[in-house]
């Protein structure tokens, strides 16, 4: 490596730093406890590495009976969908918002996924961080929306 190079690479690392730190990988997430969210949507990030909802949460939130008996679609990677619809649970903490990461916008495309607006009510089933700590964050495995149901931890099979 040239020294013009070295240089250079050294002094771009504090601008690639926050980049790094401000995205989670999906090990933090814990994938034996799925929880339930509904709420309307306060914020939308419709852009890569993923499409980002915050929602508002309604006070009292509950499982809805139905959830377990919903229809899911087919997707190319084996998930026990059933299994983690009748599992979900509502979040032990309180937040009031959620941010809801969904998947990238390849895979929003794939699904056929109108960009969601503000103001849209949406329900969803995923994971938070291990034990519910940090910030009030959902990876998000099968998305409800205007009466349609989007597996998005892979396309559509």
């Amino acid at each position: 490596m040239k020294r013009r190079d070295l240089v250079f690479a050294t002094a771009s690392l504090p601008l690639a730093a926050p980049l790094a730190w401000g995205h989670h990988g999906w090990s933090s997430f814990d994938q034996d406890r799925p929880i339930y969210l509904e709420g309307t949507v306060a914020r939308v990030r419709w852009q890569n590495p993923h499409a980002e909802l915050l929602i508002d949460v309604p006070s009292g939130l509950k499982v809805p009976a139905d959830l377990a008996k919903r229809a899911l679609p087919g997707q190319s990677a084996p998930v026990d969908g059933p299994g983690l619809l009748a599992r979900a649970a509502v979040p032990r903490r309180t937040d009031r918002q959620w941010e809801l990461e969904l998947a990238p916008l390849t895979r929003m495309e794939a699904w056929k996924v109108a960009e969601i607006k503000p103001g849209s009510a949406v329900s969803a089933v995923g994971f938070t961080f291990k034990e519910e700590k940090g910030a009030p964050v959902m990876r998000v495995e099968y998305l409800f929306v205007d009466g349609k149901v989007y597996g998005l931890r892979s396309s559509p099979a």
